[in-house]
């Protein structure tokens, strides 16, 4: 949102009195709004003013609304807008969704209906201003691009991640799988002053004891079978640089005891051989078990622990992230998207507060695997709800039927007279032929029959007698 402290709004309609009534319910909001009901006066309207939302008449002689989005886009491409139509017309406002609308209201709308819509539009408005702040402010400082998100929880951890990168000290990251440990790491490495070497990473509870011992230290010939010949190990590649234990709390006693001593003598010996090697690395550690209660269990050394954890991360879980799903849900897909060949121009809002509502237990990698899934199956130009898996949908149903919440249910009936209404436009204009139907929606025949048979809807009750 701008800076100023109330959000500006502009809004197009060739009705004089339709727009007073959007005047005065907006006005009633608390928002500060202009009105114009020629489309071109409209844009030098918007020129001189930096507007946070624009909402639009679908309808409009000369320059319809599409048009007319159009220049708006042209002039400030992540400008928000939503749409108003007619009833008759809800089959083309769907396309201005595609076409890069936030929302549309119906006409005749209430004052909470209109309300409702530009309160969404804003707060999304809002998480991508305040994310892009965020990120302009961190790339000033150190890089950490792959980081997304503005939530206060991420904002904590990444101030202490700030102030560790150029103290030459081991770090311990702690976070539940998925989290994206290892992202804190590489940007750990990244801004430190060992940026210019390398930065290895190894998954300590991918490889057995022994093969875990090799990779770290080397070998030298005829160190066990199959050792034809000397193999550096990771702590000697990495001399100068980062190397990242991960999942650290799944080494074996034995290996922790070799490790300290590696630690704290500064040297490595490699498996067969007799010569100490020195090195010089930064140790990362990253892992989602409890250590203290493991050291309680005699299951990690406390030695060791202290000498991993003289500063201590957090990484927080997806669920404590709040606001951050739509920002990672729409990184991911800027980043999936041009990898299919298909024209998916983007995440409908109707996913957008789906996603918000699950709990993601496997995090932000989930999170991306969901987005990829999606934009590789997805059979429409937008992500829709029937794109996602059949889980999230049921868990957040259930989660919606628990909470009996008038904000989720409002939320939830968006969605569901959304698609409702445009299977109901799509069926009513071609009589009920689903084929055909489907071809206007550009969805396939099963994505539409599948609503269908969602919203227990027929397309017997559209056939002309």
């Amino acid at each position: 949102m701008s800076e100023q402290t109330t959000p500006h709004i502009l809004v197009v309609d060739d009705d004089r009195d339709m727009l007073e009534t959007c005047r005065k319910m907006l006005s009633f909001g608390s928002y500060q709004v202009d009105t114009s009901d020629r489309p071109e006066e409209a844009l030098e309207v918007y020129r001189r003013h930096c507007h946070d939302l624009v909402i639009l008449d679908l309808k409009m002689p000369g320059m319809d609304g599409l048009q007319l989005m159009k220049c708006f886009h042209e002039i400030k491409k992540d400008q928000l807008v939503v749409m108003i139509t007619a009833y008759a017309s809800v089959e083309n406002a769907l396309q201005a969704v595609r076409s890069g609308a936030f929302d549309f209201v119906r006409k005749p709308f209430k004052m909470d209906d209109l309300l409702l819509v530009v309160e969404r539009a804003l707060r999304f408005k809002a998480l991508q201003d305040e994310n892009q702040k965020l990120q302009r402010k961190l790339s000033e400082s150190f890089r950490a691009k792959e980081i997304v998100g503005r939530s206060r929880a991420l904002k904590e951890a990444l101030v202490k991640l700030h102030k560790v990168c150029e103290v030459d000290v081991p770090v311990l990251i702690y976070g539940e799988s998925g989290t994206g440990k290892e992202l804190f790491a590489r940007a750990i490495h990244e801004n430190s002053l060992r940026k210019e070497k390398p930065f290895l990473a190894i998954e300590c509870a991918a490889l057995p004891e022994t093969l875990l011992e090799s990779e770290l230290f080397g070998y030298e010939r005829g160190a066990f079978t199959g050792a034809v010949q000397s193999k550096a190990g990771l702590f000697e590649i990495a001399s100068g640089g980062t190397v990242l234990l991960d999942e650290i709390g799944e080494m074996s006693p034995n290996l922790q005891a070799k490790l300290l001593r590696s630690l704290q003598e500064g040297c490595v010996r490699r498996l067969g051989g007799n010569q100490e090697r020195p090195v010089d690395v930064r140790i990362l550690a990253a892992t989602h078990r409890d250590i203290e209660a493991m050291i309680q269990e005699k299951q990690f050394r406390e030695d060791l622990y202290f000498r991993i954890n003289v500063v201590r991360i957090s990484v927080p879980p997806l669920r404590e992230r709040e606001g951050d799903v739509p920002l990672l849900a729409n990184h991911f897909f800027d980043l999936f998207s041009p990898k299919v060949s298909k024209n998916v121009e983007g995440v409908s809002a109707a996913v957008l507060l789906i996603l918000e509502e699950y709990d993601w237990p496997g995090n932000v990698r989930e999170l991306r695997n969901v987005i990829e899934r999606a934009c590789t199956l997805t059979e429409s130009t937008q992500i829709l709800p029937q794109d996602l898996p059949a889980h999230i949908l049921s868990a957040v149903e259930e989660k919606k039927s628990a909470s009996g919440g008038d904000f989720q249910r409002a939320k939830h009936s968006l969605i569901e007279d959304f698609e409702r209404s445009y299977l109901s436009k799509m069926l009513s204009r071609t009589g009920g032929n689903v084929t055909e139907a489907a071809r206007f929606s550009g969805m396939s025949r099963p994505a539409f029959h599948r609503l269908m048979s969602k919203y227990k809807i027929t397309s017997s009750d559209f056939k002309e007698d």
